[in-house]
């Protein structure tokens, strides 16, 4: 069964963020509704197991399908954080390009980078300053 979009622009992941929403309603899977980020660690360490397995067998399909579920986890597990008022999938996602923004400074700045060698440098000074400025939250 397919799950329709919404409408011409609704993306793929935006249909498997509502797949997953349907399968923790009420209505939904019992099985999904039980989950929690804990039960579904030993899923996560599973799948992206074998997506290394199937990047190394070099066999596509595989690793196709691999990441499908390896981004299925990642759904369930935004959905219950969301569903906490913990935080979005929005928000991991910003998140992760705001770093990679700030990571490459080489790319999206003015930071020329002259050789492998200096950009692992400053890969390594971005991290420590990123370490250096994550105050800890308060109990």
């Amino acid at each position: 069964m397919e799950l329709p979009p919404d409408h011409e622009t609704d993306s793929a992941f935006a249909r498997l963020e509502r797949l997953v929403a349907t399968l923790r309603s009420p209505d939904g899977c019992p099985w999904d509704i039980k989950q929690t980020p804990l039960s579904l660690k030993k899923y996560l360490l599973e799948e992206c197991r074998e997506l290394a397995e199937a990047i190394d067998s070099g066999d596509e399909r595989a690793v196709c399908e691999e990441m499908g579920d390896v981004y299925f986890i990642l759904a369930m597990l935004a959905a219950m954080f969301n569903e906490q008022d913990r935080f979005s999938t929005g928000d991991a996602i910003e998140g992760i390009i705001a770093k990679m923004v700030r990571r490459h400074p080489h790319v999206f700045g003015d930071t020329p980078i002259t050789d492998e060698q200096a950009l692992r440098e400053q890969w390594r000074r971005i991290k420590e300053q990123e370490k250096r400025s994550v105050k800890p939250s308060p109990p």
